[in-house]
């Protein structure tokens, strides 16, 4: 029986993981002031002893007005690289599993409530903010629009993507996504849905890939040789005369030549008319045609739930990486379930070594952490 794909390394960048597996960045809506919590340690505590290859940490916003709700994460001031550098710590005491962190400004789909509470917008005087974005066009039609950025809004965002990535580096997260997707603010100048503008910044393709691209060129810059930089792509907005896949697939070219060690490929988020048809692995198409076009390791993610799908993604050539969001809730161990199935093996702390159940294949590989 040959090997697993899913269980062999790739490389993204200068770093090397030792699956295919990612755990897709997750918000969690608990932060406070955009300070981690107790929950966040436990959360990501858990997911780190997964045995996936990689773990994503949640959006994480580049300015203060950049959160989607108000308990969401931030990077931007040294108290916040302060105690978000001490839930890094305390991941690396259990855990030799390479972290990355989701970049993020949430711009117009900014100042709202967490999903349980409806999601909805908060205005100034209820305790929210004013959100900016591309252009003064609201996210839905009840709602007032954006602040439509200047040049100083827009020179300020690439300094702050900037400024958190050395942050990041700092911590010392192993990669950086940056969130291009589900309709925050650089999906929103990629959208003619989300961007009207009659600058340099707007109209042609070329025109709103600009600021996108000034974001990940700063970003790079600041990463460093040691940080590959990938980008999370919303393939689609599932409406008639937005993004599309091949505007994706043009965009992806142009950060390829720039450097990018990989794109996680989404879709939907910057329009309340989208229609998604919503199945199994429906967003792995979009990632197929991507993978066709360029040659930097490309992400799939969307209701990939079982070992064998996600081997058939990898082995039909579609995808180079499956990630997983909502698999890793219903099943912290997926990892493990999988490598029983499939014939791999991962890693996992010693304490947890007796977890193999009698009759099973040895799924664990050499232990490197937690002797302790």
């Amino acid at each position: 029986m040959p090997a697993p794909l899913l269980f062999s390394p790739i490389a993204f960048g200068p770093l090397t993981l030792p699956n295919r597996i990612m755990v897709s960045p997750m918000c969690q809506y608990s932060a406070v002031d955009g300070h981690p919590v107790a929950w966040h340690l436990m959360h990501l505590g858990s997911l780190a002893m997964s045995g996936a290859g990689l773990l994503c940490v949640e959006a994480t916003a580049v300015r203060p007005e950049g959160r989607i709700t108000p308990a969401c994460l931030g990077l931007y001031s040294d108290a916040h690289q302060a105690s978000l550098q001490g839930v890094v710590d305390a991941l690396r005491t259990t855990s030799a599993m390479p972290l990355a962190i989701q970049l993020s400004h949430a711009g117009r789909k900014a100042s709202s409530r967490a999903p349980w509470e409806g999601g909805r917008l908060i205005p100034p005087e209820a305790g929210g903010w004013q959100p900016i974005g591309p252009s003064a066009i609201a996210q839905r039609p009840e709602e007032p629009p954006p602040h439509a950025m200047d040049e100083d809004d827009l020179r300020q965002v690439v300094t702050s993507f900037a400024d958190a990535t050395r942050r990041a580096r700092e911590i010392g997260f192993d990669a950086i996504e940056l969130h291009m997707a589900h309709g925050y603010l650089l999906h929103q100048f990629l959208s003619p849905l989300a961007n009207e503008r009659t600058d340099a910044y707007g109209g042609s393709l070329a025109n709103r890939m600009r600021m996108p691209l000034q974001v990940f060129e700063a970003v790079v810059a600041s990463a460093g040789p040691g940080v590959p930089v990938g980008v999370r792509l919303s393939a689609t907005d599932w409406v008639e005369g937005g993004w599309d896949i091949a505007q994706t697939i043009a965009f992806a070219r142009e950060l390829e030549a720039r450097g990018c060690a990989f794109v996680d490929i989404s879709s939907g988020g910057v329009s309340h008319r989208q229609a998604i048809p919503s199945g199994p692995g429906y967003q792995v198409p979009f990632a197929a045609q991507v993978r066709r076009e360029v040659r930097v390791p490309v992400v799939t993610v969307g209701l990939i739930t079982q070992p064998a799908q996600a081997e058939q993604i990898l082995a039909g050539g579609q995808a180079d990486v499956v990630a997983l969001a909502r698999g890793f809730l219903h099943d912290p161990r997926w990892p493990w379930r999988a490598a029983a199935d499939l014939g791999g093996r991962v890693t996992a702390p010693n304490p947890l070594l007796r977890a193999t159940p009698a009759g099973h294949p040895a799924i664990f590989g050499e232990v490197r952490i937690g002797q302790r």
